[in-house]
């Protein structure tokens, strides 16, 4: 006979409460049997099966079909346990993924990180939670958040909301240099990259044809303005074809760059730019050409001077060979 400790309410015979404490056992990933939970409730085995079959119709009724979550009957051991199909319950090995990309992207606070992972933890049973548990306790342990230190799933929702809307947003901006200005923007996509999540977003007085990038976390007073704006299906902004061709989320003009490259690891830059192709070979030399935005690609090419010699354009292959001329002399070395 089950009672309340606190209340000294008698649970026998209360169908619901069963009903409940058995869902809940199931969900958890126990295997229950029939005449353990009869003598547990204080029941029948027969009322214990009426209550199997009545949780199996509910299941059957919200998820319309056992592909998707059953009870089942395992005969060798007399037991009923919960199935849920992969279509909507993630494995064991997709949740250790999962929190250990979190973990690695430092793109959340630590309040934010916990609750994120304990709530994928609850997709694994209670027997390998640990498990896991264990394979990431001293990463989380030791996770150090961004310095921002900002609560960011509230304005990101927000700013998705703006953006199915195409709703004009008005926000103040503190840039790195500690200077805030108000911006009026018309907000296309939300991308993470390198720690931050960014608005993409095109000036909505038309200064610029290309689109503006915005760390998220520096973004203050967020408000829509009421006013909608329409871009024609053939103009649409595409994120997944801007995500191939911008680095380090610096936005500009679209353009072409070519560079030769002898580097030992030739899949690191196909990688690094999506959008490149080897176009022809000068020995065991590859020359490579990408589609790019903005500047963001001089960054990373000054970062691999030693490998690469820039062909296209004129302007990049000047500026880049100035900056390593200035990077030896520094150093104190020859030229």
């Amino acid at each position: 006979m089950v009672k309340d400790l606190n209340l000294g309410i008698d649970y026998n015979g209360n169908k619901g409460f069963r009903l409940l404490s058995i869902y809940e056992r199931l969900n958890k990933g126990e295997a229950i049997e029939k005449a353990q939970l009869a003598d547990f409730f204080g029941v029948t085995q027969k009322t214990i099966q009426r209550d199997i079959d009545d949780l199996r119709a509910y299941l059957a009724e919200i998820h319309m079909t056992e592909n998707e979550v059953a009870i089942k009957y395992d005969k060798t051991r007399n037991v009923y346990y919960l199935v849920r199909f992969e279509r909507e319950w993630l494995t064991n090995e997709e949740v250790m993924a999962l929190c250990k990309i979190l973990l690695e992207s430092r793109a959340f606070c630590k309040e934010e990180l916990n609750g994120l992972i304990s709530k994928l933890l609850t997709q694994v049973v209670p027997n390998d939670r640990k498990k896991i548990e264990n394979m990431i306790r001293n990463e989380l342990h030791h996770y150090v958040p961004l310095q921002h230190k900002k609560h960011l799933f509230s304005i990101l929702w927000e700013l998705s909301q703006f953006i199915t809307n195409n709703e004009i947003i008005q926000f103040d901006y503190t840039r790195q240099d500690g200077i805030t200005k108000e911006r009026l923007v018309k907000p296309v996509a939300v991308l993470f990259s390198e720690y931050y999540f960014y608005l993409i977003a095109f000036m909505a007085d038309g200064s610029k044809d290309f689109p503006t990038t915005f760390r998220i976390d520096r973004i203050t007073d967020l408000k829509g303005i009421k006013q909608h704006f329409n871009i024609p299906y053939k103009d649409k902004f595409n994120d997944g074809e801007f995500r191939k061709r911008v680095q380090f989320m610096y936005s500009g003009e679209l353009m072409k760059i070519q560079f030769k490259f002898w580097g030992h690891s030739l899949e690191a830059v196909l990688d690094r730019l999506p959008t490149a192709k080897i176009i022809a070979e000068d020995g065991e030399k590859k020359i490579i050409e990408a589609e790019v935005f903005g500047m963001g690609i001089k960054m990373w090419l000054l970062s691999q001077s030693d490998n690469l010699e820039v062909i296209k354009p004129q302007s990049f292959r000047e500026e880049i060979m100035l900056n390593i001329k200035k990077m030896y002399e520094i150093y104190g070395c020859e030229y």
